[in-house]
């Protein structure tokens, strides 16, 4: 008898339906074909003991296994359930009348258990929109899958409750999802502003960083407080749209990083690689395509302490997806896309000894050191970072000193203010969430500038000679700060304090 059971495979974070056929004839041999990997060759093993601990076994017989479309790679073990329901379906022990409504993959072990697999949630979007009904899954990806509305996901521990539900002789619910509230809890953060003494140029940096998505550098001495800020940043960010929302879960269900019996991730992710990662861990890839950090931060932030340390070569990839935010793997035979939609915020010492900028300690590098030492950080990356800071040692009266300071919360509620006027601004614009996005014609469409502003942004880009993506740049960031101030028009005074966030383009820098 010949049975088709549907499953799916992923590509960079978009599913494609797997049919699974599997047909029984007379003979004494198990073949799998349509491009499986050893994971999947190897199922066979799994499944035969498997069925073996539910009273059954693969019959004795000649089975081909048949996984279309036969041009697409088939990776992992998460055929496996498939597989076995397809074998008793075609051994006519369970019947396969309601088979076509379903979808379903999960691992199973040799006692019959099922074990959670990757890429669930786009294989389930996929699902809802190929018009399948119902959905069978491990029971630690079910709440992922049950984000899909008006798809029935049900979630099972065991082979066995699975034959008992398609036989119809034990009733399962549905797993419900409840859809997360668009708000903040604050007690899930460790760090807050109000911790921090003095500091007040670059909190109101990281403020208008937050506010419009832009990238940010902070340059200044050991022990100045770079990285302190820069694991704040996240308690100042807004809440997660929907739509980031599920962006950000699909490409961390891909990655095999989502927690077990996890739904929607709702936190914007926080990604602090060490700097002597590779650059295919760092923007995706390997054999197997998977995504990298600039994926994994996503709608989040990508902190990359001590930037000179990491190679050349590595930083060098993030040009492309901080100005597309999205990253191609290409290989041989097929190219995967996955967003790269990230804030890039980064740290850096002033020269190699790292005093440099310090008020009280000497610096002991030369000129040729120091430039040399910068010039680790090229020219066409720096462009694309919007706010170059200086961050100096606070006094130590401000240290020991009573002053209350700003708290997260505070800061957070403006960030969220001018998020709602960029959301108001950007509705009709797919994929377009804050100032950092725009294009050249939005640029031209919201960010129109008065004769004043013209003439001060001229000034800037002959005394300084920025490019014409610093330009555009600075433009952008003024928009954040109208926002802020609440004001649509442009004014002097916000492209004034947006081209004094241009540190590194002066030229008596390092000099």
């Amino acid at each position: 008898m010949l049975v088709k059971i549907f499953s799916g495979a992923v590509s960079g974070i978009e599913a494609t339906t797997i049919t699974i056929e599997v047909n029984i004839l007379w003979g004494a041999k198990f073949i799998i074909v349509g491009l499986p990997d050893n994971a999947v060759k190897e199922s066979q093993q799994r499944v035969d003991s498997a069925l073996r601990n539910i009273g059954s076994k693969i019959p004795g017989k000649r089975i081909i296994v048949n996984l279309a479309p036969a041009d697409v790679k088939k990776e992992g073990s998460a055929y496996d359930l498939p597989l076995a329901v397809g074998i008793l379906a075609a051994n006519e022990e369970i019947p396969a009348t309601e088979l076509p409504h379903f979808a379903m993959l999960g691992e199973l072990s040799l006692d019959g258990s099922l074990l959670a697999v990757k890429g669930v949630l786009p294989i389930a979007i996929n699902a809802k929109a190929e018009g399948f009904s119902h959905m069978i899954v491990p029971y630690e990806n079910a709440n992922e899958a049950a984000v899909v509305k008006g798809l029935k996901v049900y979630g099972f521990s065991h082979l066995r409750e699975v034959t008992s539900f398609l036989k119809k002789e034990q009733t399962y619910s549905p797993m419900h999802f409840h859809s997360p509230k668009n708000e903040i809890d604050n007690s899930r953060f460790f760090y807050d502003f109000k911790d921090v003494k003095g500091q007040e140029n670059v909190k109101r940096a990281m403020e208008i960083a937050a506010s419009g998505g832009h990238n940010m550098l902070m340059i200044g001495p050991p022990g100045s407080g770079k990285t302190m800020l820069a694991r704040r940043l996240p308690s100042i960010l807004p809440p997660m749209t929907i739509e980031e929302s599920l962006e950000t879960t699909k490409i961390h269900s891909v990655a095999g990083k989502l927690q077990r019996n996890s739904s929607l991730i709702t936190t914007r992710p926080f990604r602090a690689p060490h700097h002597t990662i590779s650059d295919i861990a760092l923007i995706g890839g390997g054999s197997f395509p998977r995504p990298g950090e600039i994926s994994l931060a996503c709608n989040g932030v990508l902190f990359l302490d001590e930037l000179p340390e990491f190679k050349r070569a590595v930083l060098e990839v993030m040009r492309q997806p901080l100005e597309d935010r999205t990253i191609t793997i290409s290989r041989a035979k097929s190219s995967v896309d996955y967003p790269a939609n990230f804030m890039l915020i980064a740290s850096m010492n002033p020269c190699p000894c790292g005093y440099y900028t310090h008020p009280t300690k000497e610096c002991s590098c030369n000129g040729g050191a120091i430039q040399r030492y910068l010039s680790k950080i090229s020219g066409p990356l720096l462009d694309r970072i919007d706010i170059h800071i200086e961050v100096v040692p606070v006094e130590l009266e401000k240290i020991t000193g009573n002053q209350e300071e700003e708290s997260s919360q505070t800061i957070r509620e403006r960030v969220i203010r001018a998020r709602e006027i960029q959301n108001r601004r950007f509705k009709n614009y797919t994929g377009i969430y804050c100032n950092a996005q725009m294009n050249s014609a939005l640029l031209k469409k919201y960010c129109p500038l008065n004769e004043k502003c013209t003439a001060l942004l001229k000034i800037a880009m002959q005394k300084f000679g920025l490019s014409a993506r610093a330009y555009d740049r600075i433009i952008k960031l003024s928009r954040t700060i109208a926002d802020l101030a609440g004001n649509e028009q442009i004014l002097p005074q916000y492209i004034a304090e947006a081209i004094q966030y241009r540190s590194l383009d002066k030229a008596s820098w390092g000099k």
